[in-house]
């Protein structure tokens, strides 16, 4: 049988949120030989197999297509696959590993606040010394793409081996492109964020390879680990809320649905007189006096643990580009 292959980081704190965000959606990953195993499993899932790897190879096994998913920035996948849209599907932002890329110059530059300005000194620097401006990073590729939107063209990209905030303070580069978090290690380097130098926001994903063998056993075991994660996703931004009256009807139910974007996923009232309701949390409060209002002897209210659903929008849209 084909195996369904997850690449997930292999150290540190990456690893740590990507073992729970698989943990929320009840799914172990288990190393049967310990930490220094560098496969795994999903003892909860027939068929699958977790790579242990570095977020840079996890990029790079996706575009070859051989990992199925894969959990990684979407800065390694904007930066190391040029044509990724082509060859990755990005499935859902996992609320982990943020971090901007970003343009950054020294603040001494009081008058740099923008890339039109950048522009200008750039070519200005280039007039009056007779060589492009430096710019240090480890994405290039992210650089490159950038500086042509906005019609930079008088600079030069040094590759970036070490810590690159430190490269205007050595004279290695004029400025740099980095990753960023809160800005606070490039103030400490004398540096400031360009105001519309953002070239990227982002974060962990769960990464798809377009490239991957996608047959019909890789199919399934994709279609159970997606119901997992989308179950629990849906969870998250629901409310359970539950209620009894001594008589109910439809009406009240799409009064519910109208004025609370309430969802009735088990039908109306049953002949007990119990009505179960999914809500967003901002409108539980008010659902529930309106609930109590129309005569509902109790309303109790609870986070669900997941909501499976029978359509999987996330599976779904992996289908879609598999089959184009």
């Amino acid at each position: 049988m084909s195996a369904l292959v997850v690449g997930v980081p292999s150290k540190g704190r990456l690893q740590e949120n990507a073992h729970a965000f698989f943990g929320r959606a009840g799914m172990s990953l288990t190393q049967p030989r310990g930490g220094r195993d560098y496969r795994g499993t999903i003892p909860e899932l027939a068929g699958v197999e977790v790579a242990y790897l570095s977020a840079a190879e996890i990029t790079s096994h996706l575009a070859q297509g051989t990992v199925h998913f894969g959990v990684t920035g979407e800065d390694l996948v904007r930066e190391m696959i040029p044509d990724a849209d082509e060859r990755v599907l990005l499935l859902d932002g996992l609320g982990f590993g943020y971090a901007n890329v970003v343009v950054a110059v020294p603040q001494a530059w009081i008058d740099v606040r923008t890339m039109h300005d950048l522009d200008d000194v750039a070519t200005a620097f280039h007039a009056k010394r007779g060589r492009r401006m430096r710019v240090a990073t480890k994405y290039a590729n992210l650089t490159r793409m950038f500086f042509a939107r906005h019609g930079i063209v008088d600079y030069r990209i040094v590759e970036s081996l070490g810590a690159t905030e430190g490269a205007p303070a050595t004279g290695a580069a004029e400025l740099i492109v980095d990753i960023t978090t809160t800005g606070t290690t490039l103030a400490a380097n004398g540096l400031k964020v360009v105001n519309d130098g953002v070239i990227l926001r982002s974060q962990a994903n769960l990464v798809a390879s377009l490239a991957a063998n996608w047959g019909k056993a890789e199919r399934a075991a994709a279609r159970a680990l997606l119901d997992r994660v989308a179950a629990e996703r849906t969870a998250r931004t629901l409310r359970e809320v539950r209620s009894r009256f001594k008589s109910a009807d439809a009406e009240l139910v799409a009064e519910a649905k109208g004025r609370f974007g309430a969802i009735a996923p088990l039908g109306g009232p049953t002949s007990s007189g119990m009505l179960t309701l999914l809500s967003p949390p901002d409108a539980v409060h008010e659902l529930a006096i309106f609930l109590r209002e129309k005569g509902a002897e109790t309303v109790m209210v609870a986070a669900p643990e997941y909501v499976f659903a029978r359509e999987n929008s996330l599976y779904q849209a992996l289908v879609v580009r598999l089959d184009r």
